[in-house]
């Protein structure tokens, strides 16, 4: 019998909040947002498919129509453009989906905490920002965290896919973070949320 030998997996290294484990980085070879607007067609579709489940409730406050057709055609419910300036619903969603900066007054902090507030648990917050900031992402992950929530996964989305082989920079336009209401979360931090 041969002796394989066995490996650990690596230790992640890259926390962006100094004690909490790295989360998943995801490339989404996309296109970029029309101009003005906060995501692209392909953007919205693998957001509504891979967050959601048909019947969910999405709330919409980003900016163009490509979350409202991805949501139509995906069959789900949404609570559109409107929401931004009436309010969110009284209903709690199963994704929340904003661009950065949001036309708000608020700070991120009372932002994600109106969106915890929103959320079924388990239920995720998708926030898209032009990609370059290096110290933006840290900030909304900080926010996130201080409201509640925990950080998920962040999505690169970039024009051109990697290409096994060939050593190509990717094109990167949008980063994508995602932070989630965990109930496992909230009851580790001392949370009422079961």
């Amino acid at each position: 019998m041969t002796d394989i030998n066995r490996h650990s997996a690596p230790v992640p290294v890259g926390d962006v909040v100094p004690g909490d484990s790295p989360v998943p980085i995801t490339v989404w070879p996309v296109p970029a947002p029309p101009p003005g607007d906060t995501m692209s067609d392909a953007t919205g579709l693998r957001l509504v498919h891979n967050l959601t489940h048909p019947s969910d409730l999405i709330i919409d406050l980003t900016e163009g129509p490509q979350l409202a057709c991805a949501t139509i055609a995906a069959d789900r419910r949404s609570q559109l453009q409107a929401a931004r300036q009436g309010g969110w619903g009284r209903e709690a969603g199963t994704l929340i989906v904003a661009g950065w900066p949001v036309d708000d007054s608020a700070s991120p902090v009372e932002f994600f905490v109106r969106c915890h507030a929103s959320l079924v648990p388990g239920g995720c917050v998708a926030v898209l920002l032009p990609h370059g900031d290096v110290v933006l992402p840290v900030d909304l992950v900080i926010a996130g965290k201080e409201a509640g929530l925990a950080y998920l996964q962040h999505i690169v989305a970039a024009d051109r896919p990697p290409r096994r082989g060939q050593h190509a920079q990717l094109d990167i336009h949008t980063d994508v973070l995602i932070l989630t209401r965990s109930a496992h979360y909230a009851h580790a931090e001392g949370g009422g949320d079961a």
